[in-house]
């Protein structure tokens, strides 16, 4: 089965330039400005007895174009909502105590240089700091006797932690800029990477010395891990014993995630799946201690390979994989208490469901049509989560685990949703390549009214192994969209995931031909319908789907104008992405037959084709998709005379984060489609 999304919107009939679409029942439009109103809730922590549940919160301020971030305090029974800091720093990670009368999280307040690690009592009170280290804090986990609190830090592995800040700081003054490699991985995502490692610490609940956990071992966690390492280590109940993830092959251009376990206070590490040539990560301990979870992928250099579910029981080391034909990636797992089963946030068609994955049995799924994720589970079975659908953004719900049933507890957005003009959504299903069933959302603006016309946007996503899930995306929003008037449309082409490995795997190496043709196909189903005017048609994706945007412009397709972000030009010069410092899967460019396949799928060999307005966009810390992809387009389509612009930020990086660029994108982009979509004169 295939999945694309679409999402419809409104164009105010009778004028073709219309700003947005006609505010149906005296609310608000959903604009971008709206959007960036939403206070966004982060994954939820959940205290042992159940009774209360904790979550970062932040909302944002336009004028100081920054976000705040304070955690808040919920009770399960939804009696109470009430802000727990209001410290002007931002909180984060918090981490009940397994007592639950502490709440550990992170902060950089005062005269702090780094975020470092705190503790607040749950009924109120002075937080107090426990470290104070320059290279700061993340991911805290507490050990299940709460004597100690586990957390990660970026160090340079061949100093104390005491001289880490000198090292900092004489390097942000130096006159001396210049780095040297020997090997990978010199980039991740936004920045270049020094020499330093994350490493696992830990700290005593009262404070005192820390103690370094990993760097005994000469391993080191992840290096490219820039954008979060919770998933990297946990501690067994009973305190003794490290689960940590690192890379165990020594060679410059590849690397071999593999799963650790290290006595806490010791130095010598076992591999446990030194077998598997492939990505092994996500350790997590059951509550009786007696089994190890991890996740196991088995084609090297595939990162959207099958994640499989994996228990090793840690008395006798046999390891066994469950559900081995089940073709779901197991995601977001947290174990129950009675140590019998696992649950999870899946990728399943089109939404992230929770599923059920009991230890003897079959995958349960267990909710319906909106998307959950940010699961926790208390001891005495409280499952809570974030639900969000493509009209409702992350709301924290508690979940019954055995219907699916979702009891809303967070109300903070309330009163701006109760006042905003929403569409409507359903699921649609079309013929792609080969004839394949493609699953599509579509979304319908407020208002919709199917005698009428409206002007369509084929939104193309990124990845290319992910998809559009049922929840609300804060970049390329569909409803956002919807306000200016537009019908739109994701589709998860062949590639997407949620849909089964086959179909994951389905596109590679050659990444164009097969999505390109379920574009065209959906383009031509919307094209059908009475209600597009298929003379006011557009396209444009980010990272892949602006890949994929560039093959469609120098390919036969309908649409009337193209948007390409963060879009990957030209395949041989993303040599240069950040992910780019091991051999490929299929072998380099200079390997036998490869040359023929980058030709029959870089978009830049179609550049005599070009002839499609597009505008191209780009952020110059983009090392993802790096810079030179957006300006080679770009200035291909002005040597070839094609309508063209370039919209550039000089302070972002693969995706527009910051709130005012954000709002400067959205009106970049609208303005491009009003000049490109008005009515054709003779």
């Amino acid at each position: 089965m295939f999945r694309t999304v679409l999402c419809t919107a409104l164009l105010a009939a009778g004028s073709p330039l219309a700003a947005q679409a006609p505010v149906t029942s005296g609310k608000q439009p959903f604009t971008v400005e709206r959007s960036w109103e939403i206070q966004r809730i982060g994954n939820p922590t959940i205290s042992p007895d159940g009774s209360k549940i904790i979550a970062p919160v932040t909302r944002i301020v336009m004028a100081e174009d920054k976000g705040y971030t304070d955690l808040w305090m919920w009770n399960r029974d939804g009696s109470e909502q009430r802000a727990f800091t209001t410290h002007v720093s931002n909180e984060g990670a918090p981490a009940f105590s397994p007592d639950g009368r502490f709440i550990a999280f992170t902060a950089q307040r005062e005269d702090d240089k780094a975020p470092q690690l705190y503790v607040m009592p749950v009924d109120g009170g002075e937080a107090r700091r426990l470290t104070t280290l320059a290279t700061g804090v993340q991911s805290p986990k507490w050990f299940a006797d709460g004597s100690r609190i586990a957390f990660v830090s970026r160090v340079f592995a061949d100093l104390p932690l005491a001289e880490q800040g000198k090292r900092l700081d004489e390097r942000a003054a130096s006159k001396m800029t210049g780095r040297v490699w020997s090997a990978g991985p010199v980039t991740a995502w936004d920045q270049f990477l020094d020499e330093r490692q994350f490493h696992v610490f830990a700290v005593a609940a009262a404070g005192g010395e820390v103690q370094a956990l990993t760097q005994p071992t000469g391993l080191e966690l992840p290096r490219s891990a820039v954008q979060g390492t919770d998933g990297l280590f946990a501690i067994s109940p009973d305190g003794k014993e490290l689960a940590f993830v690192a890379d165990s092959n020594p060679a410059r251009e590849t690397s071999n995630n593999d799963v650790f376990t290290v006595a806490v206070g010791g130095k010598d590490a076992t591999n446990l799946t030194q077998a598997n040539l492939a990505g092994d990560g996500n350790p997590l301990y059951s509550p009786d201690g007696r089994t190890l979870s991890f996740v196991q992928q088995r084609i090297k250099g595939f990162y959207n390979d099958k994640a499989r579910l994996m228990l090793r029981n840690r008395s006798n080391g046999e390891t066994r994989e469950l559900y081995a034909d089940w073709d779901r990636n197991a995601d977001g797992l947290v174990w129950a208490q009675d140590s019998k089963r696992l649950y999870g946030a899946i990728d399943d068609a089109g939404t992230v469901r929770v599923y059920e994955l009991p230890v003897n049995g079959a995958p349960r799924g267990v909710t319906g049509e909106a998307s959950f994720n940010g699961l926790a589970l208390a001891k005495d079975g409280t499952l809570v989560g974030l639900r969000q659908t493509f009209i409702e953004p992350p709301t924290l719900v508690r979940i019954n685990a055995r219907n699916g049933e979702a009891t809303k507890l967070s109300t903070i957005n309330d009163a701006l949703l109760a006042n905003t003009d929403f569409g409507t959504y359903e699921s649609v299903t079309y013929k792609g390549a080969n004839g394949a069933d493609i699953q599509m959302w579509v979304n319908y603006p407020p208002g919709f009214d199917k005698s009428k016309k409206y002007p369509f946007f084929m939104l193309i996503h990124g990845g290319p192994h992910n998809a559009i899930t049922n929840g609300m995306a804060f970049r390329w929003n569909a409803q956002v969209f919807g306000s200016w008037g537009y019908v739109t449309a994701w589709p998860n082409f062949h590639g997407s995931s949620g849909f089964g490995q086959a179909f994951s795997d389905s596109i590679n190496p050659e990444w164009a031909e097969k999505p390109y043709q379920d574009v065209i196909k959906a383009a031509d189903w919307f094209a059908s319908q009475s209600w597009i005017d298929k003379d006011r048609m557009v396209a444009g994706g980010g990272s892949y789907g602006g890949y994929l945007t560039s093959v469609i412009l120098g390919r036969e397709h309908p649409f009337r104008a193209l948007v390409a972000h963060a879009a990957v030009y030209n395949l041989y010069t993303q040599y240069a992405a950040d992910f780019s410092a091991e051999m490929p899967r299929f072998g380099g460019f200079w390997e036998e037959g490869n040359e023929a396949v980058l030709r029959r799928n870089s978009p830049h060999f179609d550049a005599a084709n070009f002839k499609t307005p597009t505008l191209v966009v780009h952020g110059q810390t983009d090392l993802r998709v790096p810079v030179n992809h957006g300006l080679e387009l770009y200035q291909t389509l002005l040597m070839k005379g094609v309508p063209s612009r370039f919209v550039y930020f000089p302070n972002e990086n693969h995706w527009v984060l910051k709130p005012q660029n954000s709002v400067f994108w959205y009106q970049q982009v609208q303005k491009w489609f009003e000049e490109q979509n008005a009515p054709k004169t003779n």
